[in-house]
């Protein structure tokens, strides 16, 4: 690879990353901003897990449209939509007055965020050498963590003092930035508009045709039992740490320190994806997540909370990141972002019941740890999907 390539590679990562660390910003703060609305707006527990419920809806539109667009009008142009959607709506969501307007502003919010994160990975497999291509979307990935980092600590120092408001604000300024130098991104080299397009259905029906539709149900699977485990945990990670008998600042203290720990678990995700390879780094995690969800849902100690916690964090978004370098991989550039679209569309639905579900069971007294085990079998399942269904593509050159 020459100086060039890889100067160029590195602005990609840049500034998709960028776009990627903002969406994490506003995702992580939603979480704390759900604990400190409780207590402002005297919510149930069903209104707080709308929601984060109401936000995957969006994100299940956002990912199937978008993901389709992708595919008819190019990468980099839904990748500059789906950011102005996200910052505009984050920004107009300080302003909301009731439940209500913030729920419909949610909706578009998750709209942009579901749209721009499997066309970010699609656009970065694209763009990057088989040989590093694992390597640099599960780097990509790693920008989630540094944007959940960020939320902690605006949450830790702003909201108790200055308002949930300022701290969406905080969220949506930044971004606008991130679009700003979108603009001068170059398109993915394997996207190519051709005079013969394929129309929606005839994508639709690729994707379920005998050729991919094997690794088209272990994704949608496997997404589907990623995203109601992660949103049905983290987005209530606070609220259960203050369910637990925690005050709401040492919550946010707690969950700031588990929050560290989502770096070294991509670091090592991306380490090791190109070494030993996409599945089993997606299998190791899953249930390195399972576990640490089973001992986190069970705990009472503080010691054992925060270790698991930690844990949780390390596994979870490890797997996270090999799950964004793997997708994009089952399917040929005509019906990439359609097929990449598609799994994290119906992985939303798995977002839209898991805030729900939690709410639902909270409400019914039933106890964290046996709302956190049913999460650890949902992650088990999606593991086992990848065992028995998943092809390796370590290092193999897209179709």
């Amino acid at each position: 690879m020459n100086k060039e390539t890889m100067v160029s590679n590195r602005k990609l990562l840049g500034i998709a990353g960028l776009g990627w660390l903002f969406d994490a910003m506003d995702v992580g703060l939603l979480s704390f901003v759900i604990a400190a609305l409780q207590k402002d707006w005297n919510l149930t527990v069903q209104q707080m897990g709308w929601i984060g419920s109401v936000n995957s809806i969006g994100m299940a539109v956002g990912a199937l449209v978008f993901g389709l667009l992708a595919d008819k009008a190019g990468r980099k142009l839904v990748f500059i939509i789906t950011l102005l959607l996200f910052s505009v709506g984050s920004g107009l969501s300080a302003l909301a007055p009731t439940l209500t307007v913030f729920l419909i502003l949610r909706f578009f919010i998750g709209m942009g965020l579901g749209g721009e994160l499997p066309v970010a990975s699609t656009l970065v497999s694209e763009s990057v050498d088989a040989k590093k291509r694992g390597r640099v979307v599960v780097l990509l990935e790693s920008f989630w963590a540094g944007g959940w980092l960020i939320a902690a600590l605006i949450s830790y120092f702003v909201i108790p003092n200055y308002g949930w408001q300022a701290a969406m604000i905080l969220s949506a300024i930044p971004a606008f930035y991130a679009l700003y130098l979108r603009w001068s991104l170059p398109d993915s080299p394997r996207f190519q508009p051709t005079v013969k397009e394929q129309s929606v259905f005839e994508k639709i029906k690729t994707v379920w045709s005998s050729a991919y539709a094997r690794p088209t149900i272990m994704l949608w699977v496997l997404w589907f039992c990623v995203v109601f485990s992660y949103y049905g945990m983290f987005l209530w990670l606070p609220s259960v740490m203050v369910l637990k008998g925690f005050s709401l600042i040492k919550s946010f203290k707690y969950v700031l320190i588990m929050t560290l720990a989502q770096l070294p678990g991509y670091f090592t995700a991306a380490w090791l994806i190109e070494r030993a390879g996409r599945k089993f780094v997606l299998i190791t995690y899953l249930i390195g997540t399972a576990i640490s969800a089973y001992f986190f849902g069970a705990a009472s100690a503080l010691p054992t909370l925060i270790a698991s916690g930690i844990f949780l964090s390390f596994f979870n978004l490890g797997a996270w990141g090999a799950l964004y370098a793997y997708t994009p991989e089952q399917y040929p550039t005509a019906v990439r972002g359609t097929g990449a679209g598609m799994a994290a569309s119906f992985g939303r639905v798995g977002g839209i019941l898991g805030p729900l579900f939690v709410g639902y069971l909270v409400a019914q007294k039933t106890a964290i740890s046996s709302i956190f085990s049913i999460f650890c079998i949902a992650i088990i399942i999606g593991a086992l999907a990848v065992f028995f269904f998943g092809k390796e593509t370590k290092q193999k050159e897209l179709a």
